[in-house]
């Protein structure tokens, strides 16, 4: 067996140890490499619930069905009559500058004085069917028992809506033909009282 010098074991030792050192370096890369790997991939998750999320909850996740933002913009008083809705009734656009009064209407509200209405934070509550009716009577009482839980609620007749019932906010329509109180308040408390002014 052949005995290497002093000098040439303190060479192999350096290197055994450089070597060993470069494992190490790598093995720590490695590991630096997935960490970083996992962080991204735990950050996308993240991530993407979060759209997800926000995304349900603005178009499906939320009652109704939404509507695209038609704007807040105020009508001049030649223009109020004038105006194209994207649903109907409408869920927002150009608008009269004064609103309804909040509560029981027994009249039709017109539009451009409902958007104004749904753009202060207002949840409409619209019915279609004849009053002389006794079940439409019934109706709209049990209607207007649950809009006069809320301040910032309005109730009316709407003739020619393609269903009994229509509630609205901004940017939120629902409409249907059989009373459901569930339904009408998971509306109501979902969009009530949000400002939908355009930030200053």
């Amino acid at each position: 067996m052949e005995t290497l010098s002093r000098k040439e074991r303190r060479k192999a030792e350096r290197q055994a140890k450089r070597e060993e050192g470069q494992k190490e370096k790598e093995k720590q890369q490695r590991a630096a490499k997935l960490r970083t790997l996992l962080l991204c991939l735990v950050g996308l998750v993240i991530l993407a619930g979060a759209g997800y999320w926000a995304y349900g909850n603005w178009t499906g996740g939320s009652p109704g069905e939404f509507v695209p933002s038609l704007g807040n913009r105020h009508l001049g008083p030649f223009e109020v009559g004038m105006t194209q809705y994207n649903s109907d009734p409408p869920t927002s656009g150009p608008h009269a500058p004064s609103i309804a009064r909040w509560g029981i209407h027994e009249n039709p509200i017109p539009k451009e004085l409902q958007v104004h209405n749904l753009e202060d934070g207002g949840v409409a509550v619209q019915y279609n069917c004849p009053q002389t009716n006794p079940e439409c009577r019934a109706l709209v009482e049990k209607l207007a028992q649950i809009v006069r839980r809320y301040d910032h609620a309005i109730l009316a007749p709407y003739p020619g809506i393609s269903h009994k019932i229509a509630l609205t906010a901004w940017s939120r329509i629902d409409k249907f033909n059989e009373f459901d109180e569930a339904r009408v308040v998971k509306f109501i408390d979902s969009y009530i009282n949000i400002d939908h002014h355009p930030a200053k």
